[in-house]
């Protein structure tokens, strides 16, 4: 029996690696699909550039008289396929003239496939918020409504008011959905022709508005009765897979209060921080769940004072004291939630931002409330659910773009039938992404960390080999030789021969975290070590512009969350039009 397992193993993987021999063979000869789906677009963007002299020649006025025309043209019978050539020439002079930004030809294939209702994965700093003008520009034709779908508030805000001025020389309105705003705030920014906003702010619209009494435009109501976001058409999704697939299942909850007596949730607290944990309950940090044991549950009928939870009138005790386990033991301060004006914060696990006006279900809040000693609020009921996944699919149309699809990409067509398309770079990528890094313990971690960043903060450094350096003040350098000093004073003079590279210092440092917590240990760490830095997290979220646009400067220490991962551009030198509208934000509304 060994012997026919072994003959089985050898023959399954002498088939795949003869699979994989002919796989290769046909991709050299004729490409791979993603390549020949690019050379197929290659003439297009070909046409695009022939007709940029033309657009060139025209005065300011003649190329906004485009829009009107191409309007007509869709009226007459054509598609938007039709225009799409000349209405990406039109966008890209557009955006030379009012951005300084012209699209290089890769962002021009980049929203061909956008238009197709595709995935384009464009790699980091390739200016997808560029890319996504041209087929909202093509899209918004028809007077439908394209909505620019971004991971957070601020992105939503800085995307409008950055590629604003393009559409609206073009004749285009355009507007941004934020979540203090009123019925009728909302109501003009969906009206617009082009429409910024978070994919949670788009969900929960269409939840008010199907809870609303009257259709967008009933004037028998008052606008605050009537429905704000109109018709689902076509969405452009930022960070795609981030939306799409890591939330894909969670749900958006409109809920109302259950007028519940809220002194149980004290009690059950109380009940629970008297239990011994693997004694009375189980912890599965896994499944995220707590349950009590049989000797638990014993216990916790004891503690209660009654008889049996399994009763008439008591029936609600194991679900209250099993919230307030996973409070105790599953939900972490400065992890899950913060406390800000005697008020538990959700912090939301995908973006690390506040989730202010949230609560979690089933008086798992209220638990966490009792838990913290603040005052606990009603337990809420729900009224309307969806969840991301679902929403995305009442639409006509949608597309997206992110720097990691392809290894999502049978995901996203099982799921949406979307195709993902990868485009290449504008330049060769001169990034170096070094192997992980594996320590036994955390604190060693951490400890090597800030090493690292005071290293390159306080220090130049001379590599002698991939692992072998020396740190000190660089105080001469010719052709042939540098002169270190060395932390301990020692002066040396080091040929240039000997030297595999030279890092000054002062390079940025941008430091990733995973909680509020872990951002403001390694904060506390580098206090210790005199090293000035910026914390960016959800306690300290009001400062993001300002503490971003100022990352890239020299001898900037930076260390956030994962807030500060999705769309935010960190420029190298610092970004002084992005300084100045921090302050000015204050004063003005909008740019």
């Amino acid at each position: 029996m060994e012997l026919l397992e072994r003959v089985w193993e050898i023959v399954s993987d002498t088939f795949v690696v003869v699979g994989q021999a002919v796989d290769r063979t046909i991709t050299s000869l004729f490409g791979s699909a993603n390549a020949r789906y690019l050379r197929r677009l290659q003439p297009k963007v070909q046409a695009i550039n022939d007709l940029e002299p033309r657009y060139q020649r025209m005065t300011d006025a003649e190329l906004r008289e485009q829009t009107a025309k191409f309007r007509k043209r869709l009226e007459a019978g054509e598609t938007l396929d039709d225009l799409l050539i000349e209405a990406f020439a039109v966008c890209r002079e557009a955006s030379r003239r009012v951005l300084g930004m012209r699209h290089f030809d890769v962002q021009l294939m980049g929203g061909m496939v956008l238009h197709a209702g595709s995935i384009a994965e464009m790699v980091t700093g390739e200016g997808k918020t560029l890319v996504a003008t041209l087929p909202a520009y093509l899209n918004a034709l028809e007077g439908k409504g394209v909505h620019v779908v971004t991971v957070n508030d601020y992105l939503a805000r800085r995307d409008m008011e950055w590629m604003g001025p393009l559409y609206m020389f073009l004749g285009l309105t355009v507007g941004a959905i934020q979540h203090d705003m009123g019925a009728r705030e909302r109501q003009q920014a969906y009206s617009c022709d082009i429409t910024y906003g978070t994919n949670n702010e788009f969900g929960f619209d269409y939840l008010r508005d199907n809870m609303r009494l009257a259709a967008r435009g009933d004037n028998r109501y008052p606008p605050e009765y009537q429905q704000v976001q109109g018709r689902l058409h076509y969405a452009i999704i930022d960070e795609v897979d981030n939306i799409l697939i890591d939330e894909a299942r969670t749900p958006l909850i409109i809920s109302g209060p259950a007028h519940d007596d809220i002194s149980r949730y004290k009690r059950a607290d109380q009940i629970a921080r008297q239990l011994i944990r693997d004694v009375h309950f189980v912890v599965n940090e896994k499944d995220h769940t707590c349950h009590l044991t049989e000797e638990g549950i014993r216990k916790a009928e004891e503690l209660a004072g009654v008889e049996s939870f399994y009763t008439a009138g008591n029936l609600e005790w194991p679900h209250l004291i099993d919230n307030a386990l996973k409070a105790h033991h599953l939900y972490k301060r400065d992890v899950h939630y913060v406390i800000e004006n005697n008020q538990v914060i959700i912090v939301d696990e995908f973006t690390g931002r506040l989730m202010h006006g949230r609560q979690w279900s089933d008086g798992l809040h209220q638990a966490v409330e009792a838990k913290e000693g603040v005052p606990i609020k009603e337990e809420t009921q729900t009224l309307a659910t969806i969840t991301i996944q679902n929403f995305f699919r009442l639409y006509d149309k949608i597309c997206g773009m992110t720097g990691t699809a392809m290894t999502e990409a049978n995901e996203f067509w099982k799921i949406y039938k979307l195709e993902v398309v990868a485009i290449p770079t504008n330049k060769p990528l001169r990034r170096i992404n070094h192997p992980d890094v594996i320590y036994r313990t955390a604190r060693e971690k951490y400890k090597a960390i800030v090493d690292e960043i005071e290293r390159m903060y306080k220090w130049d450094t001379v590599w002698y080999s991939k692992y072998e350096y020396e740190v000190g003040d660089i105080v001469e350098e010719n052709d042939e030789n540098v002169v270190l000093v060395t932390r301990e004073g020692e002066r040396k003079i080091i040929p240039r021969s000997k030297l595999r590279g030279i890092e000054k210092k002062g390079r940025p440092i941008l430091v990733g975290t995973v909680s509020v917590e872990k951002s403001e240990m390694l904060s506390e760490m580098l206090d210790r070590r005199g090293i000035p830095h910026q914390v960016l997290n959800a306690k300290h979220h009001a400062r993001e512009a300002e503490i971003i646009a100022q990352a890239g400067r020299k001898g900037a220490v930076t260390i956030a969350t994962n807030m500060a991962g999705r769309g935010t551009d960190i420029i190298l030198g610092g970004n002084p039009e992005a300084k100045a509208w921090s302050i000015l934000q204050r004063k003005y509304r909008s740019r």
